[in-house]
């Protein structure tokens, strides 16, 4: 599912700090590869401290607010920042999925994953079947990144009764059929769907996104 990049976007690419806007921009699995492989090292400084970030603690407090428990699943776990919260808070153990190795990396190093699967999730999740009580993702499911086409891999590696714990952006929500995909689910699938919105972004935030929210689904899986 990797694309080969045209030598524009790979000049273009190497001329740019990542950030939030090209994190936005990117349209494919390959792109989004090539973006944070880039952006891992300082990911945590450039962008969460910096920008106020608060959407990986309010994805992992709805978990555990929800009843969620371990093991977990960390989807997109990027360089642990909801893992690390979820640990806090006494969730374990967890194990992180990233499309980047170079993010699964700096994710390690913070001692709180037992396992480290580097995937496309657009490929699925090379794990059995049944593998996980909960399934948590931050920042996932956001403008450039995925839909809902792979929910179906998330449900395949989660136990009957599983916590979900998906946090959406709300305009993506809208944009990509969201509503409709778990609207359909809920037909056999998960149960107890909520969705309430949060700030992705806490009150020192500046710039046009600052304002952005997102939606958590709250589910479980029938």
């Amino acid at each position: 599912m990797n694309r080969i990049f045209d030598c524009a976007f790979l000049s273009d690419m190497s001329k740019k700090t990542p950030d939030l806007h090209s994190a936005y921009a990117s349209s494919s699995p390959g792109e989004n590869k090539r973006l944070y492989a880039e952006w891992a090292g300082d990911y945590d400084e450039s962008f969460a401290a910096r920008e106020d970030y608060q959407l990986h603690t309010r994805t992992a407090r709805a978990f555990v607010g929800a009843g969620g428990q371990g093991p977990v699943l960390d989807v997109g776990a990027g360089t642990g920042l909801c893992g690390a919260v979820l640990s806090r808070l006494g969730v374990g153990p967890i194990d992180a999925t990233d499309i980047s190795a170079e993010m699964l990396d700096q994710a390690m190093r913070k001692d709180i994953y037992r396992d480290a699967i580097e995937a496309d999730l657009t490929q699925g999740i090379p794990v059995p079947r049944d593998s996980y009580s909960g399934i948590v993702s931050s920042g996932t499911f956001t403008h450039g990144h995925l839909g809902p086409e792979v929910l179906p891999a998330l449900l395949r590696v989660a136990r009957h009764g599983a916590q979900f714990a998906l946090s959406i952006n709300a305009r993506h929500f809208e944009k990509l059929g969201f509503a409709d995909a778990l609207s359909e689910l809920e037909q056999n699938q998960i149960r107890n769907l909520t969705l309430p919105e949060v700030r992705i972004y806490g009150d020192l935030a500046a710039g046009p996104n600052k304002n952005d929210t997102a939606l958590i689904a709250l589910f479980e899986r029938a």
